[in-house]
């Protein structure tokens, strides 16, 4: 397989590029979110996967090795080719797509174009499991999110608001901005209590 491919970029569009290598043009199918971080320089370094089928041999492009893992997780799962693959990837943060997933959020999946509600629940279904093994989403973000939220939730407590209540809205609004610090959870949740 070719891991890599460095050279002269040629052409760049926000689906593809081509990569001059030795005096050989190497086509590469990228996402929007890698389109958005090759530099303008004019010599790149792309991570790639070589897929490989019956009448095409098809390059992908990618800047961080992270998105090409995703990449080969989602083409794992059954009813996900190369190309719905990529439209994940261009809809959204490989992060985000790894959050919903190890969340379960088949709504967020959902929302991307080409995935019906029975896509999303079997990549959730395929894919959770690894995706908390390899990338420890369970005990870094999950952890320090529900710390966050543990903490606004005792804070809006101790100023006398209802706990169901308070747990509702400091849930949406963790939801929403999962990166929130404490103190904009509270101030958030005060406005909206």
């Amino acid at each position: 397989m070719i891991a890599h491919i460095q050279g002269r970029l040629v052409e760049k569009t926000p689906t593809d590029v081509v990569i001059d290598c030795n005096g050989v043009g190497y086509h590469l199918h990228i996402s929007l979110h890698t389109f958005s971080l090759i530099p303008n320089s004019e010599n790149v370094k792309l991570f790639t996967y070589l897929q490989i089928k019956e009448d095409a041999h098809t390059l992908f492009g990618f800047v961080e090795k992270s998105e090409r893992e995703i990449f080969k997780l989602l083409i794992s799962v059954s009813g996900i080719g190369a190309s719905i693959a990529r439209t994940m990837l261009s809809s959204m943060e490989p992060k985000q797509i790894l959050q919903a997933i190890a969340s379960g959020d088949v709504h967020t999946i959902q929302s991307i174009k080409g995935i019906g509600a029975k896509t999303a629940q079997r990549v959730i279904l395929d894919l959770k499991e690894k995706v908390l093994k390899v990338y420890d989403l369970d005990e870094v973000s999950m952890s320090l999110n529900n710390t966050n939220k543990d903490e606004a939730l005792s804070a809006l407590e101790v100023l006398g608001f209802n706990k169901k209540l308070a747990e509702k809205v400091v849930d949406k609004i963790v939801k929403d901005n999962p990166d929130a610090t404490v103190e904009s959870v509270i101030k958030q949740a005060l406005k909206n209590l």
